[in-house]
């Protein structure tokens, strides 16, 4: 018997009931040599799946659909290409959605031409998937920034939380809730993404240690299934959905609605960086500071490679609480890392916030010259990465970028800092590297996210953009093997690292990323995507022969 069929075998023989039998057949079918089948690789941009008559005929039929918005076959180039800029799979057409009754319309029409049809149905945001994760080859993109409804409504009374269109984008949640003195807990540290797509991930930042991930912040859902369904989820209602779309890579449904709870909002933020020599000090300040019941609002950190100047590019908009030791600061070449904190603050309590803000400094041992602040506004604090992106519209938006995101158990950390760090990566100026830790019992497990098995857990993100054309250490295919030298030493150390917005090309491999969580995982499939239909840039499931 295949070893892919797994435990979901075992489950089989020894319950002999229906629903596993069915669940065992997915697995089977996706055993099968030369089928279109369940969990396979997915090639990248060559794979055709219809003919031209057949796209024709099917152009057709979605021109009878009656919808508030409208699909678009012309021009539809962009719908292939997002910020990883690595695949680049053509869509049949895009939606251009105006309600949800038109997201829902196309997926119960695609979902009625049944296991015949190969077609398939991607949600597309701001373009920001890295491996064409919102890509459809010769499928629907949906384009949800056209998704209007409903219209975001903030509601201040009790638990204060507002609704919003799963397509609107955080920075516009943030510029709404604002208006009544109130922000989500947790975000992104890139604002321009849309809801829908941060919940189908985690949605985590310098915020995430001490309210968790943005998916531990959701009150309720309205999801479209793969059936075509328009459900309302929460953990009381339909709660298996809910948990199952937060965090679940689009593969259960797409959200359309999300009711995300508030809190009071400051005005103003400290903002600090400073420098560490050794790794073991940065680290061991990192996880006191997330210990603390009452530490920053922020923390994160990164990694600083052959970037001698980093201080002087400081200087132009944080001032060095030291500035003669900060101008005698000798880097003599090592590598440093950066420990970058906030403190919320209101004018009325900036006495208050400086006292708390020394007594947390005055416990860490970072090196006392390398001390940089600045006081900004709440708004300016949380949009601090857009100007960055404006600069990488402007040029290094269209190269590529080969992003790895990791989450290392705290036990590892050091092992993986001193191989990586002191051994693999040699120079980190083509991009930022991301280090910091977070409290896992913040989060919620029950989601279909996945997280190392330890109580806290480092993410680590390398953030590289390749150099087009250059076949050196800034090249393309350079990053992509360092990128797996960093997992196969993961793997090999057996560190229990996992991805974080994951990519995986076999089966194999997906069923391990989710361990125990994999039988959960494709029961839902099969209950609210039986066809697998939605989602196929993830490359966990392809449309196949249908369900038992």
């Amino acid at each position: 018997m295949p070893e892919k069929m797994g435990s979901l075998t075992s489950s089989f023989l020894k319950q002999n009931n229906t629903l596993f039998f069915r669940i065992f057949m997915i697995l089977f079918l996706s055993c099968v040599p030369d089928r279109a089948n369940l969990c396979s690789n997915l090639s990248l941009a060559t794979t055709t799946v219809q003919n031209h008559s057949t796209s024709s005929n099917i152009d057709f039929s979605f021109r009878k659909l009656t919808l508030d918005g409208y699909l678009s076959f012309d021009n539809i180039h962009h719908a292939a290409k997002d910020f990883g800029n690595t695949y680049h799979l053509h869509p049949l057409a895009v939606l251009y959605p105006k309600s949800v009754f038109d997201i829902s319309s196309t997926i119960k029409h695609i979902f009625h031409m049944g296991s015949a049809s190969q077609l398939t149905v991607a949600a597309r945001g701001h373009g920001h998937s890295l491996q064409g994760q919102a890509q459809a080859d010769q499928g629907v993109v949906v384009n949800m920034m056209s998704l209007r409804e409903p219209v975001m409504q903030v509601h201040t009374d009790g638990s204060p939380y507002v609704d919003v269109s799963g397509g609107e984008l955080w920075v516009e949640v943030l510029k709404e809730t604002l208006k009544h003195g109130l922000t989500p807990k947790s975000w992104t540290d890139y604002l321009h993404l849309t809801v829908g797509g941060t919940l189908s991930n985690a949605g985590i930042s310098g915020q995430a240690f001490l309210h968790g991930p943005q998916i531990n912040n959701v009150y309720q859902l309205e999801v479209v299934t793969g059936k075509g369904d328009v459900v309302t989820c929460s953990e009381k209602q339909n709660a298996d959905l809910f948990y199952g779309v937060l965090g679940g890579l689009g593969q259960f449904g797409i959200i359309t609605r999300a009711r995300i709870s508030l809190k009071p909002a400051p005005k103003m933020v400290k903002w600090i960086r400073v420098l560490y020599s050794e790794f073991s000090k940065f680290s061991k300040d990192q996880e006191h500071l997330i210990s603390l019941e009452n530490s920053f609002d922020y923390i994160e950190g990164f990694v600083i490679i052959n970037r001698t100047g980093i201080l002087n590019k400081w200087r132009s908009f944080f001032n060095p609480k030291d500035p003669l030791g900060a101008s005698q600061f000798n880097w003599d070449g090592k590598i440093y890392y950066c420990l970058e904190m906030a403190k919320y603050f209101n004018p009325e309590d900036t006495n208050i916030m400086n006292e708390k803000t020394e007594s947390l400094l005055s416990k860490l041992s970072f090196i006392p010259s390398t001390r940089f602040q600045t006081d900004v506004s709440y708004f300016n604090f949380l949009e601090r990465v857009h100007m960055s992106d404006k600069k990488l519209r402007k040029g290094v938006w269209d190269v590529a970028h080969p992003w790895l995101n990791l989450l290392i158990p705290k036990s590892k950390i050091s092992d993986f800092a001193r191989e990586v760090f002191g051994k693999i990566i040699k120079d980190s100026s083509n991009g930022l590297i991301l280090i910091y830790p977070v409290n896992k019992w913040k989060w919620n497990m029950n989601t279909s996210f996945v997280a190392p098995n330890e109580d806290i857990f480092y993410l680590v993100g390398f953030l590289t953009s390749a150099v087009p054309a250059s076949t050196g250490t800034d090249g393309l295919e350079y990053i992509i093997t360092r990128n797996q030298r960093i997992l196969d030493f993961c793997t090999r150390a057996n560190l229990g690292t996992k991805q974080y917005l994951p990519h995986y090309s076999t089966q194999k491999e997906w069923q391990a990323h989710f361990g125990p969580k994999w039988e959960l995982f494709v029961q839902r499939k099969y209950a609210y995507d039986p066809l697998a239909i939605l989602a196929p840039g993830q490359r966990i499931f392809q449309k196949s022969i249908p369900f038992l």
